[in-house]
């Protein structure tokens, strides 16, 4: 596995069309879950091999078995209940708008004790284990982001707090990592958008409503989850590659949050000990690149320049010049260029096509190659 690969990307890829017209005969009845499982691989191996075309270096499945990037969440516990999540709560475009039935899911609370029904990334590891023809990494949702899932009306009799529903997640991922490392998973991400309840009063505010914790205590709490999982999973495996993903939203080319990393960064990187940061980039609304001061030294930082929301290919001589601006902060061997965020983080994916995807990830090989070496 490479010590710091520089061309990198978040882990979902756009689903073919006939895996979702599947999903929907599946719900209707009218197909197998033989069957889905099989058009799943099929798309799971035309993923891996885009990421071989294109020249990446670590392979995800794209995140093909999955409905969106909270799947740990959403389909993987039981001790849940759904409700809505009406779209206006989150989403904001910068384009065209988005119409609002694209943007919504069912999101889930907590109604009882949280458990482990599914375990969706035991298979997707087994999966890449068999097929993936370089280094693979398995995404998954951290705990940090455990607050979505607590509400005073719905929560209480179970959790009478936050903190106490945070601890039983935070024990069900170690025994998920524990899992995946005893597979023989040699690099893992979690992702979270916890730090934006932080970075964004706005988003707090519609997301998490009147019972949002203060800032301060969402701070410690997601600073404390995401190094709690880190040090079980070094604990477990020290040669284990641990990486934390943020980004400010991504759901059919909409975002959900604003603000650069400032509020955040002493604590995020100070205190989380991952040996990557994977870190949205490619607009005003991450802020400038001060913050990576804070960064140790020898921890590698991912940045996030390239535009998985919209097709049209950045300038390389840009992507250049702003990772020479990075490297004022962070040692240019340290640095890394992705896209910002996945193309697919829900499964009806970015406004893109498979070819406008494919480019996407040339452009982060070739700026790579260009840049080191």
């Amino acid at each position: 596995m490479p010590a710091t690969p520089h061309a990198e990307h978040v882990g979902s890829l756009l689903r073919p069309p006939e895996l979702l017209r599947a999903r929907q005969a599946r719900e209707r009845g009218e197909l197998s879950a033989e069957e889905l499982a099989r058009l799943e691989d099929d798309a799971a191996l035309a993923a891996i091999e885009l990421q071989r075309q294109a020249g990446i270096e670590v392979f995800t499945d794209g995140e093909m078995r999955r409905r969106t990037w909270l799947a740990g969440i959403l389909e993987s516990l039981g001790g849940v209940s759904p409700v809505p999540l009406p779209s206006t709560e989150w989403w904001r475009g910068d384009g065209e708008p988005v119409p609002p039935e694209e943007t919504t899911w069912d999101m889930v609370v907590a109604t009882g004790k949280l458990s482990q029904k599914a375990n969706m990334t035991a298979v997707e590891a087994a999966f890449l284990a068999r097929h993936a023809p370089g280094p693979y990494k398995i995404t998954m949702v951290s705990a940090s982001m455990g607050n979505l899932l607590w509400r005073p009306d719905l929560s209480a009799t179970a959790y009478p707090r936050p903190a106490d529903l945070l601890r039983d997640l935070v024990a069900l991922r170690i025994e998920e990592i524990r899992g995946l490392l005893a597979q023989g998973v040699r690099w893992i991400q979690l992702d979270s958008l916890a730090y934006d309840f932080v970075i964004d009063p706005g988003f707090r505010a519609r997301v998490l409503g009147p019972a949002a914790p203060d800032v301060g205590t969402l701070l410690d709490a997601a600073v404390a989850i995401d190094a709690q999982q880190v040090r079980a999973a070094k604990e477990l495996d020290p040669g284990v590659t641990v990486a934390l993903h943020l980004c400010r939203g991504n759901n059919r080319s909409a975002w959900s949050a604003t603000g650069g990393y400032d509020p955040v960064a002493e604590r995020l990187f100070g205190e989380v000990p991952v040996d990557r940061f994977l870190l949205e980039y490619d607009s005003e609304r991450a802020g400038g690149f001060e913050p990576l001061r804070f960064v140790p030294e020898g921890t590698a930082v991912v940045l996030g320049l390239v535009s998985s929301k919209v097709p049209a290919l950045e300038s390389q001589d840009e992507l250049r010049r702003r990772i020479d601006e990075a490297a004022k902060y962070v040692p240019m061997e340290n640095l890394a260029i992705s896209p910002q965020c996945g193309f697919a983080s829900t499964e009806r994916g970015n406004l893109l096509t498979v070819d406008e995807e494919r480019r996407k990830l040339e452009l982060v090989v070739e700026t790579a190659r260009m840049v080191w070496g």
